[in-house]
């Protein structure tokens, strides 16, 4: 784990496993870490809660974010523009992928465009639901 104090933690209905492989194939500098199935664990009581990931982790340019899918009995409400993962490019080329990447099959909310000092900002809600904003200084 890294050196971080406060992990975003992210809570999915089933789809846990399939954000994080996404997120790893698609964002520059990012590998799962860590992706733990509930198995025979007491809280999944069906076959398709104990495929549910219990514990994930993936890190993106050096900052760790958890992963985990509720059961089918207790789901997690959706998410929502309230909260969002802000990822900084490292160029326009970097920005440009990682924008295309998160919008495809979501929803662009705002840009991409200049703000303030920031040549490049977007604000994306990806396919997942879980709110982005890449930037490029």
């Amino acid at each position: 784990m890294s050196k971080q104090k406060i992990y975003p933690f992210l809570t999915f209905n089933g789809k846990a496993e399939t954000a994080m492989n996404f997120y790893a194939e698609s964002i520059p500098n990012t590998k799962i870490v860590k992706c733990l199935p509930y198995g025979e664990h007491p809280m999944a009581v069906s076959d398709d809660d104990k495929k549910r990931i219990m514990f994930g982790m993936i890190e993106i340019a050096n900052s760790t974010i958890m992963f985990l899918d509720m059961t089918e009995a207790h789901p997690a409400p959706e998410f929502n523009w309230a909260n969002s993962l802000c990822i900084e490019a490292k160029d326009e080329a970097e920005f440009d992928a990682i924008f295309k990447t998160l919008s495809e099959g979501g929803k662009v909310m705002m840009g991409p465009e200049a703000v303030g000092p920031l040549r490049k900002c977007a604000w994306v809600v990806d396919k997942f639901g879980v709110v982005w904003q890449p930037i490029w200084e």
